[in-house]
């Protein structure tokens, strides 16, 4: 009988140290600085709300086809990703603010981006060299860190933009991050313009769980462009002239021949 009551109240006091976990978690978020995004964060299953876009006539069939053929292409060869898939990426985004950046990575491959506080205007069109992640600056509004982009390039890594349209080179990107009450959930809006692809700016939001602070982020995610294995999962061809598998339609099936006309009928 002891035993069971040493047990019995030993469970009662791990019962009521869970419990006191969310408020635990609650005061701590409450102290944290609204402007405290640094860390480790990780979108979630339904952290995403994403709009269809509402694309211009330029967006042709063939010119969406293109592309997704041109985001294969950057996949199957293990190309930097670049933005906004970072911003997505099957790792959780470390998002580290300084007096002079924001430097936003994932163990994924991709390029670091750096966000400038320390700059209010963008680098010179005649010297920018269009990129994957483009030139970002940013500045506070109160408690909310705006990121804006320019310089992306239309034709490396993945181009695609979450519901509809890809990047050209006047694609003009802008993201408003601001943590939610708490502390622990940081919201991300982004906000993409671009005449040659959008009737209207384009908007969905991300939101990010906070990792704790004793939170180890994994290795990067491996891609070998050089694996005959993951080529033919990805669809294509081995080896260094690998293209993706053509499709083979299926062979039409002849029409059954017609009977002859019998006699008499």
């Amino acid at each position: 009988m002891k035993h069971a009551h040493l047990l019995i109240r030993g469970a009662v006091i791990v019962a009521a140290a869970f419990a006191a976990l969310p408020g635990m978690a609650q005061s701590a978020g409450a102290a944290r600085s609204a402007r405290d995004i640094s860390g480790l964060w990780e979108l979630s299953f339904d952290g995403r709300k994403i709009p269809p876009a509402r694309l211009t006539t330029k967006v042709t069939p063939a010119e969406v086809a293109r592309r997704k053929r041109g985001d294969a292409y950057a996949i199957r060869w293990c190309n930097l990703i670049g933005v906004p898939q970072v911003m997505d990426a099957p790792r959780p985004l470390n998002i580290q603010v300084g007096t002079e950046d924001v430097v936003m990575f994932a163990n994924v491959q991709a390029s670091p981006r750096h966000a400038y506080l320390d700059r209010s205007e963008h680098i010179d069109s005649n010297i920018l060299e269009p990129s994957t992640t483009g030139d970002s600056i940013a500045h506070w509004e109160g408690d909310t860190l705006v990121v804006d982009t320019i310089g992306f390039s239309g034709s490396q890594g993945i181009t695609s933009i979450p519901g509809g349209g890809y990047k050209t080179e006047t694609s003009h990107l802008v993201e408003r991050f601001q943590l939610l009450p708490g502390g622990n959930v940081l919201s991300v809006t982004s906000t993409w313009t671009d005449p040659a692809v959008y009737r209207v700016p384009h908007t969905y939001e991300y939101r990010y769980n906070r990792l704790p602070a004793t939170y180890e982020a994994p290795p990067q995610a491996p891609c070998d462009p050089w694996s005959d294995e993951r080529a033919a999962f990805l669809g294509w061809t081995p080896g260094p002239d690998s293209r993706p598998v053509s499709v083979t339609p299926a062979a039409k099936v002849a029409a059954p021949a017609a009977k002859p006309a019998t006699a008499g009928k």
